[in-house]
């Protein structure tokens, strides 16, 4: 016991030594010696980081007939996250998941505008929306390059076909003239492929009619076999062209 006493002697005359040699140093000892401690105290929680939906308002496009895939991603919030379309309306056989997969077939061409909703499984729960759009764009269009016109006894003209898809498609170009009677004459054919990218390929048809009314009817049939799409078109005269030169 006596030497514990000396102890605590010898360090209470090394702090009034301390104290007396800077008196800033004493106090500032005082001060922590003074501090309460709390040892069961924790840090406070964390927020969560905020809820943001990481795709570009713009989708990919897509075609009639084609699958159509693409997931919808969120950083932030707590897992697991729950998608629903909230405005608008998605392209007719395209769907969503709730767990943010948007899929399926569109079954015709347009401009689609929708808002969906992200919500998280935190407590208490974020929630954010963002508008999207997404274009079907016709795959395989068809247009009047020159339209049919009656020259003489002939019937003529040309049209502009376009294959915007990613694939080559199998085209078959067929154009009639129809008379009053219901008999028709073919007056244009062509089979051929139709590759990826082409735009305004320029097809011609025409032919030697006899006298009468005939109304000018144009399909275009395209497929991509190894898919099993099938892409139709048709153009028609909005009336009847006579030819008036001829037996």
């Amino acid at each position: 016991m006596t030497s514990l006493r000396m102890g605590r002697r010898v360090v209470g005359l090394v702090f009034v030594l301390a104290c007396a040699l800077g008196m800033g140093a004493c106090q500032l000892g005082l001060a922590r010696g003074m501090e309460p401690r709390d040892e069961g105290a924790t840090a406070e929680p964390q927020d969560e980081p905020a809820l943001v939906i990481q795709n570009e308002p713009e989708l990919p496009d897509t075609y009639p007939h084609a699958y159509y895939e693409i997931r919808f991603r969120a950083r932030g919030g707590v897992p697991v996250l729950h998608w629903k379309l909230e405005k608008g309306a998605l392209p007719q056989g395209i769907k969503l998941e709730e767990d943010g997969l948007l899929h399926g077939q569109a079954e015709r061409a347009g401009e689609f505008q929708f808002t969906l909703s992200v919500t998280d499984s935190g407590k208490p729960q974020q929630a954010v929306q963002k508008e999207f759009l997404v274009r079907v764009r016709s795959a395989l269009s068809l247009n009047w390059k020159t339209p049919a016109k009656v020259s003489g006894n002939r019937i003529d003209g040309s049209v502009a076909v376009s294959n915007t898809t990613p694939d080559d498609i199998d085209l078959t170009f067929v154009v009639l003239a129809v008379a009053t009677d219901g008999r028709a004459t073919a007056i244009g054919y062509q089979h051929f492929l139709l590759r990826r990218g082409t735009l305004e390929k320029e097809l011609p048809f025409g032919e030697t009619l006899p006298h009468g009314g005939y109304e000018v009817h144009v399909d275009a049939v395209g497929e991509v076999a190894a898919k099993n799409l099938i892409f139709r078109e048709r153009l028609q005269t909005p009336s009847a062209l006579q030819v008036t030169v001829g037996p």
